[in-house]
């Protein structure tokens, strides 16, 4: 699990640089599926990260700024950085003993839902990657190449000779 988290933050930090190359009027420009802009994407994935394992499964009082207090990419770099900061340390941490913990969220009705901290950080591997294809689908259409998918050839594994 621990390369799948080191891989996602390979590919957002790619996709911070990618934004670099990009308009801000691209990067704010509505678009079709998902959350619907390229910026708010990566935004709401460090935003999301940070509030399930953090908030949720740690339950440490947290502050995620509203996106208009971001939104610029160095901003959103800046609060992916403190947030990285933060949860890191139980990502690199984490072991099968706490696989079936199990942390209590308050739905947005505010309804007690139980999950599995494996669960919950598995959904998390998931959802990053999920709005990824978004971002290289909405990259596509505005002209420009995609950061790579690609798992392989990022350095995650080392070769055993």
């Amino acid at each position: 699990m621990l390369k799948l988290f080191e891989y996602n933050w390979q590919v957002r930090k790619d996709w911070f640089d990618w934004c670099d190359t990009v308009s801000d009027e691209e990067l704010l420009k509505r678009r079709t599926g998902g959350i619907g802009y390229i910026l708010p994407t990566l935004y709401h994935i460090v935003a999301v990260e940070y509030g399930w394992i953090c908030g949720g499964i740690q339950e440490k009082t947290i502050e995620i700024p509203p996106f208009e207090e971001v939104a610029s990419v160095q901003q959103i770099k800046d609060f992916s950085a403190r947030c990285h900061v933060e949860l890191a340390p139980f990502v690199y941490n984490w072991n099968e003993s706490l696989e079936d913990c199990i942390m209590i969220d308050i739905t947005d009705e505010g309804e007690r839902e139980a999950h599995n901290y494996g669960e919950v950080m598995r959904h998390l591997i998931a959802h990053e990657i999920h709005h990824i294809g978004h971002l290289s689908i909405w990259s596509r259409e505005i002209g420009k190449k995609p950061v790579t998918a690609n798992l392989i050839g990022r350095g995650l594994f080392d070769i055993k000779k």
